[in-house]
């Protein structure tokens, strides 16, 4: 590891606890900015109402932390948009958003859409499948923002155990177990190529808040490898001393099948080579296997080739600014 990195992680990486919330309220209180927490959801009926209670109960309701809370529906076909409603979250479909740009299915497409309905100076992302869903996620990766100007991103980090079984002492496993894509392809992409990114604990992780005026400078790939894309942008944007993570405890989540996990990471791969070269693909496709009734069957799938541009350069935007 680099002596660099060595250095921003004695100064970079904090836990939750570092920072009370009578703290955060305080120190948002003499900033005057606000904060906007966005969930980005697809068919997450069973966990979205429960994270958006948290949050309201905890961090609106309970200390004047949140300002705005925002459900972006990226087309459902469950009661996600219902139940993330009755919870208290305005929600938003994607589609109203931007409409004369076609939306394109994906992850990245709606964080990027979210920055047009949503006003906070900080904005803070938290994917909508989390289980056992803690407040902490969301004043742990917002507090560095708050309490120190010259931090401008930050990543929440946690354990990420695979399954039940792994949170048994008598498994003999560890507890972070999760996060296969984060080790089998993120971070040995980050530590080859991007060095100084190699402390990052959960370099994939989808709970992580910035500041609107870096965010607004960003492009975003539309699907998986948005997470990637962001940080690697992040970091040639405002430099490594202006990120930072904070330790929140456990992340428990839904978890994807091998072969979606290997098309998650085509699509993380591609936004690093996009990087790297700014060239082209030669063959923007990810074939895989699947055994059926006379052997293994290919299955061939594209993998996300599109970016949004940064939010400054969309005239809507720049519209509202104005206004």
């Amino acid at each position: 590891m680099l002596e660099e990195v060595e250095h921003w992680l004695s100064r970079r990486s904090w836990s939750v606890a570092d920072r009370p919330l009578d703290r955060l309220v305080a120190a948002k209180r003499a900033s005057g900015v606000s904060v906007s927490v966005v969930l980005p959801a697809l068919d997450e009926e069973e966990t979205v109402g429960a994270i958006v209670a948290e949050i309201r109960r905890e961090l609106i309701e309970g200390v004047p932390l949140v300002d705005e809370l925002v459900v972006v529906d990226s087309g459902s076909a469950d009661r996600t948009a219902e139940v993330a409603a009755d919870a208290g979250a305005r929600v938003v479909h994607r589609d109203e958003i931007l409409p004369r740009i076609p939306a394109v299915p994906g992850k990245g497409e709606v964080l990027w859409r979210s920055l047009l309905v949503t006003h906070g100076d900080i904005v803070a992302f938290v994917d909508a499948d989390l289980k056992e869903f803690s407040a902490d996620f969301v004043s742990g990766i917002v507090g560095p923002l708050l309490t120190d100007p010259d931090v401008a991103f930050v990543k929440a980090m946690y354990d990420r155990p695979l399954g039940a079984e792994f949170d048994s002492p008598a498994s003999g496993r560890t507890a972070g177990q999760g996060g296969r894509v984060t080790e089998l392809m993120a971070r040995p992409l980050l530590n080859m190529h991007w060095p100084q990114l190699a402390g990052f604990v959960q370099p994939l992780g989808g709970e992580y808040a910035a500041r609107r005026s870096l965010l607004e400078q960003l492009p975003f790939p539309v699907g998986y490898g948005v997470e990637l894309g962001l940080l690697v942008d992040a970091l040639h944007t405002v430099g490594l001393d202006a990120l930072a993570q904070v330790d929140v405890g456990v992340r428990r989540h839904r978890h994807q099948d091998g072969q979606a996990l290997g098309r998650m990471a085509a699509a993380i791969y591609r936004t690093a080579q996009l990087r790297l070269a700014r060239g082209h693909l030669v063959r923007p496709e990810l074939t895989q296997f699947e055994r059926g009734e006379h052997g293994f069957e290919p299955r061939t799938y594209a993998v996300d080739t599109e970016e949004r541009p940064p939010m400054t350069d969309i005239a809507e935007y720049a519209h509202r600014r104005v206004a």
